[in-house]
C-alpha cells in the first residue's frame, strides 16, 4: 500500500479509536443517474444509520459544507464559513481528524482537500474506507454520533482551489497540466454520464480517480500511481490543474498527487464539468 501521514490503516485506527484527541467522520454521499442521465446526489446518512465505525459523526457534504447559494453542486463556500462549519462539528486545534467514506474514497478526499483548504493538517484519510473495515469484519455502531464544538483558525490557502478563469488561461501552457479524473470515457466523449456538453477541456489529460484505488478501495501501490501520473507528464516542477464533473474525483488525484507523490503546486477546479460543459464559450475536445 502507499504510506504517508495522511493516510491511516485500518489496524491503526482500531488501535486508536476512544482517543481523546481523535475525530472520526463518515463523509459518504452516493451520486445515482438520474432520469435525465446525470447524476442525482444522496446523502449518506441512511447507511451511516445501519452502520458506521464506532464513534464517528456523519459529514453531510451538500447540506452542511457546500455553498447553498450556489447553483451548482457541492461549490465551495467561502473560507471563514467552512471554517466555522468545521469548527462546529468538533474539528479544532489539538484534534487528529479521519475521514473516511463508502463505495468510493473521493468523499473522504473531497474533505480532505477542504480542510487543507482552510489550513488544517491534522487530518488523515482511512485506506480502503468503510468498505475494507467492514470486510476484516471490525465492529460497527448504529448510535448516532457527534464531536463537540472546537476552535479552529483559517490559516487559508484559497489557491488550491480554482475557477474557470484559471483553467481557461491554462489552455496552451506549457508549465501547466490540466488533468481529468473522470473516466477514459467520459475524456474522449464515448460515454458514461455527461454534465452538458460531452468530452473534456481542451488540452486536458487524464488520470481517472477511480483507476487509484483496487476492489477493496484501498489505494493502490505508490509505484502504480507514481506511474499513472508520470504517464501524463505530471512531473513535479509542473502546476497541476485537477477537474472533474464537480471538484469530487478530482480531490483523489490531487489527493494522491500532493499527500503521496509529493507534488507541492496542485489545485482543483472546484465546480468542474457542470460549469465548464454548460458554457459553450468554453473550449472542448472529444476524441
Amino acid at each position: 500500500m502507499a504510506h504517508s501521514a495522511s493516510l491511516i490503516t485500518t489496524d491503526d485506527l482500531a488501535r486508536q479509536l476512544g482517543a481523546p484527541a481523535l475525530r472520526v467522520f463518515d463523509c459518504t454521499t452516493y451520486l445515482k443517474p438520474g432520469p435525465d442521465g446525470r447524476y442525482v446526489a444522496e446523502s449518506g446518512r441512511a447507511n451511516y444509520d445501519k452502520g458506521h465505525i464506532p464513534g464517528a459523526a456523519y459529514l453531510d457534504l451538500q447540506a452542511d459544507l457546500s455553498d447553498k447559494t450556489s447553483p451548482l453542486r457541492f461549490t465551495l463556500p467561502s473560507l471563514e464559513d467552512l471554517t466555522r462549519a468545521f469548527a462546529a462539528k468538533g474539528v479544532g486545534h489539538g484534534t487528529f481528524v479521519v475521514l473516511y467514506s463508502h463505495a468510493s474514497p473521493v468523499w473522504a478526499s473531497r474533505i480532505w482537500w477542504m480542510l487543507r483548504a482552510v489550513g488544517f493538517d491534522e487530518v488523515a484519510i482511512l485506506d480502503g474506507g468503510l468498505d475494507k473495515w467492514k470486510a476484516e469484519g471490525r465492529p460497527l455502531s448504529t448510535e448516532p454520533a457527534t464531536h463537540p464544538p472546537a476552535t479552529l483558525s483559517l490559516r487559508g490557502r484559497p489557491e488550491i482551489f480554482v475557477g474557470k478563469d484559471t483553467i481557461k488561461g491554462a489552455i496552451g501552457d506549457a508549465s501547466t497540466l490540466t488533468l481529468n479524473a473522470l473516466s477514459h470515457d467520459q475524456h474522449t466523449g464515448a460515454g458514461g454520464v455527461v454534465y452538458g456538453r460531452a468530452g473534456r477541456i481542451a488540452g486536458s489529460s487524464c488520470v481517472p480517480a477511480a483507476s487509484l484505488f483496487g476492489p477493496d478501495k484501498a489505494l493502490k501501490p505508490i509505484a502504480d500511481l507514481r506511474a499513472a501520473f508520470e504517464g501524463v507528464g505530471a512531473a513535479p516542477d509542473k502546476r497541476v490543474l485537477v477537474y472533474c464533473g464537480g471538484g469530487i474525483a478530482a480531490t483523489l488525484d490531487a489527493f494522491v498527487l500532493t499527500a503521496l507523490l509529493g507534488h507541492r503546486n496542485v489545485s482543483v477546479y472546484d465546480n468542474s464539468m457542470q460549469e465548464w460543459a454548460n458554457d459553450p464559450a468554453l473550449p472542448m475536445e472529444t476524441g
